[in-house]
This record gives structure tokens, sequence and C-alpha cells, in this order.
């Protein structure tokens, strides 16, 4: 049995399914700024405790970047897992636990609930190793989720986790790089990295897939990770501009075709004019060097481009998540995923094969 899917397409689900009111902060717990009182019952539902040791007091530029970063995504994703929350309470249609696997509501709710508190624990951690380096704390925004139902939600919910588990690793080597106050958060964010690969496990095995995707999962770079979390803000929300962010956010990079595990043709499809004589396709997947291919079938219609690429599945991609990239340049190679960032134009697309 395999499962395929290709997230732009679950991010382009019909407007009616969308919510109509935004997700807004605070949460009836206080967050994102509970009382002392508020946050010993987040922790409580956590499992667990914020971490008491002593905190960076000099963060660089490239350590304050990913860590606004990695706030701005923990941020979303308590959003994300209080709404699913409480659409599997409140019994919400499409959202029955047990409609794709067999799952019990009361497993189902307090595996949730465990989810939302901790990600409540990241993002305050985030933001005090912030703010303790005196910077100033991220802030929550206004949020849509593109899902009606229990099974696209954890489809969607394994694939941004996806996405973090390739970003940390990242973060870990700015932290390393730049030493100093950053070095003990090398350890702190390998202990969240853990973390969210026991959440991924839960996400894959209530779709039926195993848990563990593949021996080496697929990396990123923060931009991608940057670009991703913006799908879900809504526009203009934020009341920090995102701009104060030091990443690059790329244009759009739908995957028109939903890929199989094995080499095929994919249709891409970008807002905006792409050349087959100076754009290409990255890829990324599993701990690989990218792989790049060359576009073909070019059309150009209202003002989008679509066209066509080869998909090299058997050529050693692994389970899991796969990321697409348009790229600068034809026949180009990339030594690193942050080479081929740099050379983003529309991304990133994201494709989960299993």
């Amino acid at each position: 049995m395999h499962f395929t899917s290709t997230i732009p397409l679950v991010l382009s689900i019909a407007v009616a399914g969308v919510a109509a009111t935004p997700f807004k902060f605070p949460l009836p717990d206080g967050f994102p700024s509970p009382d002392p009182a508020q946050l010993a019952m987040i922790e409580k539902k956590a499992g667990g405790t914020l971490p008491d040791g002593p905190l960076p007091t000099i963060l660089k530029g490239a350590g304050i970047t990913t860590l606004q970063l990695l706030a701005l995504n923990e941020i979303f994703e308590v959003a994300y897992f209080t709404e699913l929350l409480a659409n599997v309470t409140n019994s919400v249609p499409g959202y029955d636990a047990a409609s794709i696997a067999p799952l019990d509501k009361k497993y189902v709710m307090d595996t949730l609930t465990a989810v939302v508190n901790q990600e409540q624990l990241h993002a305050a951690g985030v933001n005090g190793i912030l703010m303790n380096a005196n910077q100033t704390a991220i802030k929550p925004c206004q949020y849509q989720f593109p899902v009606t139902t229990f099974a696209q939600a954890v489809l969607l919910a394994q694939t941004f986790t996806d996405i973090v588990l390739g970003t940390l690793p990242e973060a870990q080597a700015i932290f390393a790089a730049d030493a100093g106050d950053e070095s003990p958060l090398i350890p702190l964010f390998g202990s969240v990295l853990a973390q969210e690969g026991e959440q991924v496990g839960f996400y894959r095995f209530a779709q039926k897939k195993v848990p563990s995707a593949a021996p080496f999962l697929t990396g990123g770079s923060p931009s991608f990770a940057f670009t991703a979390i913006q799908m879900f803000i809504v526009p203009g929300s934020c009341p920090q501009p995102l701009s104060n962010v030091n990443l690059t956010t790329f244009g759009p990079l739908t995957v028109v075709t939903t890929p199989e595990p094995k080499n095929m043709t994919l249709e891409f499809a970008v807002p905006g004019a792409v050349s087959s004589y100076n754009n290409s396709i990255a890829y990324l997947s599993g701990a690989n060097l990218p792989v790049t291919v060359p576009i073909s079938n070019m059309s150009y219609v209202a003002g989008t481009s679509h066209f066509s690429a080869s998909f090299p599945f058997a050529s050693g991609f692994a389970n899991g998540l796969t990321i697409a990239a348009l790229v600068k340049g034809a026949g180009m190679t990339f030594a690193s995923n942050d080479a081929v960032a740099a050379a983003t134009l529309y991304g990133p697309g994201l494709i989960e094969v299993n």
C-alpha cells in the first residue's frame, strides 16, 4: 500500500472549506502570555516543564533570525492543533478520528491536548530566549487552515512537521557556527527535534502509514519553512511585519500532478513567466544532494506558467517529504539545500510520497 499527496492541492481546497472566521489569540489558558498559575497548568498538560537552565544573553544575527522563524512556527502550530482539538472534541462533521484509522476519540483528544500544550511551551521557550537577549518576542498573527476533515488535517500536520524536522538541524548548525552563548541551544533544540519526531510518528500512524518514513529525513532551508508558514497566515494580520525576519518569501509553486513512488513526469504551475532555457526544478529528498531536472512543455495563460519536469523517485528519493523548487538557471548542480534556496524563484512545492 502506498500513499501520495501534493500539499499545494491540499491547500487549494475550495474556499467554502476554509474557516470564515480566522483563528485568533489569546487562548482561554492565557497563551501567549499565561500567568504563573496558567503556565503551571500548561506544563502539567504538556507532561513536563520549561527548561530551567541559563539562557543566552547575546545572540548573533543569524541566531536571532533562526529563533524568530522557530517562534513563528511554534505559535502557528499552537493555533493549528488548538483548532484541530476543538473540531475533534466537538465532533465537527468530517472530524471523526475513526474515519481513517481505528482510533479511540479520547486517545486522539488526549494526544492533541498534549501536543497543544507542548507547542505552547516550545513557543514560550523560543520567545524567552529572544527576550533574555534583549530581542523582541514574536507575537501571534491570525490564521486560516484549509482543511475540512480529520484526514486532511492529519496529512497537513504530518507535512509541516516534516518541514520542522528538516529545519531544526539547520538551526542547530547555525547555533554551532555562531558559538558563544548560542552553543547551549544545540542540545536544547535537539530535544525539540526528537519531540517533533515523536509527533510525526503519530500523524503517520493515524493514516495507517509506517510511523518512520525513511532512514534519513528530508532536510530543508529556513526560507522554505518561512514561506510555508505564510500559507496559513491571514495577510496583514501580524502585529509585527514579517519583513522584520531576514528570510526570503518565495512565490508559490503548485504541484499539479499527484506523484507516485516511481519515475514519472509532474506538471507544475507558477504565477509568472518562466523559461525552459533559464530555469530548472530542483528536488530535496532525504539526506541526499539536491537533484536538478530540466523543465519542458511550457505554456503561459492568464499570467500563469504551466510546465513539466521529471520526478526521478526511483533514483534514490526517500519516502515521506520531498521539496521541489523552481530555480534560476538550466543544467545547474547544487552542493547543499541552502544553495538551492539561494537560487529559488518559486517554492517550496511540498510532496509526500509513502
